[in-house]
Parts: C-alpha cells; structure tokens; sequence
C-alpha cells in the first residue's frame, strides 16, 4: 500500500507528457476549426477573443471544481482538454491577427507554444520538445489539483485560475509572436 499518495507524482507527470505529446497535441489542434478562429477575431477583435477563451477555460475550470473531490475526478479530464483547447484557440488567434493568415501548420505552432512556454524550440518540432511542453502544462495544472477538492470554494479556484492561466499564456505568445515588421522583446 502506498500511504505516501504524491510519491510518483513525477514518474507518472512524464509518463502522461509522452501520451499527449505522442498524438494529443496534434488532435486538439487538428479539432480547432481555424476558420471560426479567424471568424471570431474578425468579429470581436483580438482581445475580446482571447477573453472569451479565458472566460471557457473558467467555465470548465468552476465545473471541475464545484462538488469538491467527485467532480474533481470527472471533471478534471475534460478541464484539462478544456484548458489546451482554449489556449491553443488564443495562440492561432494572436498568430492570425499578426500574419494575416489563418491557415496554420502545426509544427509553426507548436514552435510558438514551446517558445511561450519558455522550451527549447529547433526548427524541426521534436518529441523531446513536445514531451517538455506537455510536463509544463501538466505541472501549471496540477498545482491548484488539491485547491479544487473543497467544494464551491473549489469552483472559484478552479475558474480562476484557468482564467488567469489563458490571460498570461496570451501575453506571453503576443511577446515571442509579434507578427511581421514589429520588434520582438528579449528578456
């Protein structure tokens, strides 16, 4: 009996990094219709997309969170794909509003997403490269894991914290992303 439950925590962080970046990064990707991403920047504008994003990544991040450690064990799964969903949906937003074009690869893209996420990023998009990103992301979330176990309180956690997640992640991208023509910070 294990009586230590975070013991393996990091064995099994890498281990769930492999599996998403073995395909899941690519199915979230190849599921957003890049069209409607376009759409909806067209329509409300950069900023007011990227709160939208924000506002569903707190919307899956309150559900996850309402009834404490049930909904938690439902709800963090689909929060989760939620939660990259979302962010992935505001990075094609900021790469369309400064390229001009909404068509875009998935390498180019995860290049930008391990940039932002501050990982080595090569010009060839690797499974080392993607591995880094998904443990990043599965470290971000996994924090506020043991905030959503108590419920209601939970929920304002859970919403929160997604929100403010994709708020920074977009700052961050519009940083390592400026678009053509514009000058690009270092840090």
């Amino acid at each position: 009996m294990n009586i230590i439950p975070f013991k393996n925590t990091k064995k099994h962080i890498k281990e769930y990094a492999g599996k998403l970046s073995e395909g899941g990064f690519r199915s979230i990707f190849d599921r957003i219709d890049q069209l409607s991403v376009k759409r909806g920047v067209d329509t409300m504008g950069l900023d007011k997309f990227i709160n939208q994003c924000a506002l569903m990544a707190a919307g899956s991040g309150a559900v996850a969170g309402t009834g404490g450690f049930f909904t938690m064990l439902i709800g963090m799964p689909i929060d989760f794909v939620n939660l990259i969903t979302q962010q992935f949906r505001v990075t094609m937003a900021i790469m369309y509003h400064n390229k001009g074009s909404y068509q875009i690869g998935f390498n180019e893209f995860m290049q930008l997403v391990a940039t932002s996420f501050k990982v080595e990023a090569g010009i060839a998009v690797s499974k080392t490269m993607m591995e880094n990103v998904a443990e990043k992301i599965f470290l971000a979330f996994g924090v506020r894991a043991a905030e959503r176990l108590v419920p209601v309180i939970g929920a304002a956690i859970g919403g929160t914290a997604n929100y403010l997640f994709v708020k920074r992640m977009a700052e961050k991208v519009k940083e390592q992303y400026p678009g053509p023509g514009k000058v690009i910070k270092i840090s």
